[in-house]
């Protein structure tokens, strides 16, 4: 735990007890603050209390006891509409801030020198965030990764000089953030996400370029339009990742499977690493690979944790081979922007894909259709994608994703390909059958397992 101690002695209002704001309450209450911590679910705060922390409901509360509001990032800031939580502290004047920016006090308190590495983007930050500390693991470096991946920011160890801290932020945790000054700011790329909760694709841009804006060293994702604008606007020390064919456009190019100096000199070799296949995946490696040479990994350390990266759960994860077929769980791919990953990796694709479909559905996916050998449709958005795919890919209702696997299994087993793949890539949420993608990669997974 890192004991927040920037308010001690003083009273904090915090909302939302999920398990962020769980841990927030134990380092506020470790730092000597008291906390008045609520929730809008009466599970949340009942999981609360049975944990020992005690709750207060803020609707009754003096808003003018408060030094501050601690917000957990799932609850609306500005968008749609701002929670009763945030007109309330702006009546009373108070900041709202997140558990992120009460590390980046307590670092710039006890350890301002301690390296920060902070990574955001549309798309990739998981796996560039767990490739990052991965490689670091393998080098023998004290690494500790959490924040929007895994373990709350405030549930890992203190910073200290020879810890680096290796941190997945959302847009959400970076609005949060007023202080955030990484010593490595990480912005992988923007497309338009979550504008429901930001209003404009300017506002979500803007946000994003508030976490390289400060770091001492920036490495950018420069591929798409508005990151390429934030990296001609620093200042500072800045890295320029690019994707394609060229050389020389950027310090570090990702291309042919190979990760490329600006000038020529190749740095990296993927070919053949499972769990990096795809140009998204390049990029990724690129920037993992600025990361930790800037940490001071030596090349050959480097290249063994790129090779020995295990992956990530339910994203691109090779969960099992039958013969010449392989089995990749990608329930992560909850939209059809995160599917034209899995689907660019592969050929003769045997594709399960269905679920609570997304605004567009699969239409942006047509240029990636003759890479289908046969669609196999699950969920609720089974007649739309039909209608999608009726004339174009063969597809078969399924209804389940046991039968749709079964039945991927049968005919990619019967294919003449050299590597036939079943692929379960939704494109879709997964909560019309499923608890979450996890559950949803989870039982495929285990599908694949009894096929033996």
């Amino acid at each position: 735990m890192t004991p927040a101690t920037t308010y001690a002695g003083r009273t904090l209002a915090l909302f939302g007890l999920g398990g962020s704001g769980l841990a927030t309450v134990r380092a506020l209450i470790a730092g000597g603050a008291v906390v008045r911590a609520w929730d809008d679910s009466p599970e949340s705060v009942a999981r609360a209390r049975d944990q020992g922390i005690t709750t207060s409901d803020l609707r009754d509360a003096d808003w003018s006891d408060f030094a501050a509001l601690i917000l957990a990032p799932g609850v609306p800031l500005t968008h749609p509409v701002p929670h009763w939580t945030v007109e309330r502290a702006k009546a009373a004047g108070i900041p709202i801030i997140g558990d992120i920016e009460l590390y980046c006090r307590e670092r710039a308190r006890i350890a301002p020198d301690a390296p920060f590495v902070a990574i955001t983007g549309t798309n990739g930050k998981s796996t560039t965030t767990a490739l990052i500390a991965h490689v670091l693991s393998q080098a023998g470096r004290d690494v500790q990764m959490g924040g929007n991946i895994g373990t709350a920011i405030l549930s890992l160890a203190p910073p200290s000089p020879d810890r680096v801290h290796v941190i997945e932020l959302s847009s959400f945790q970076i609005d949060l953030t007023p202080s955030l000054a990484p010593s490595i700011g990480v912005l992988l790329n923007i497309t338009p996400d979550h504008l429901d909760r930001h209003g404009t694709m300017a506002d979500y841009a803007g946000i994003k370029a508030r976490l390289v804006a400060r770091a001492d060293l920036a490495i950018i994702g420069v591929d798409d339009t508005p990151s390429r604008a934030i990296a001609a606007e620093l200042t500072g020390a800045v890295i320029r990742v690019h994707v394609g064919d060229e050389t020389g456009s950027a310090d570090l190019t990702a291309r042919e499977a190979a990760v490329f100096a600006a000038d020529g000199t190749p740095l990296a070799d993927l070919t053949g690493i499972g769990t990096l296949r795809g140009a998204h995946n390049w990029q990724n490696a690129a920037v993992a690979l600025a990361v930790v040479r800037a940490l001071g990994v030596p090349p050959a350390t480097i290249a063994a944790g790129l090779k020995s990266f295990p992956g990530l759960p339910h994203r691109m994860e090779e969960v099992g081979r039958r013969g010449r077929v392989l089995f990749v769980n990608d329930s992560k791919a909850t939209n059809a922007d995160s599917t034209e990953k899995a689907l660019t990796a592969f050929h003769d694709v045997h594709w399960i894909l269905g679920g609570k479909a997304k605004e567009g559905g699969i239409e942006p996916l047509a240029p990636l259709f003759g890479r289908v050998a046969h669609a196999y449709l699950i969920g609720a958005a089974s007649d739309a994608f039909a209608a999608t795919l009726d004339g174009v890919v063969p597809y078969t209702r399924c209804g389940t994703l046991d039968i749709a696997t079964a039945m991927a299994a049968q005919a990619a087993a019967a294919s003449e390909a050299p590597e036939p793949v079943v692929l379960l890539s939704p494109a879709c949420a997964s909560y019309d059958q499923f608890r979450s993608f996890e559950d949803r990669g989870d039982q495929f997974r285990a599908l694949v397992r009894a096929l033996g």
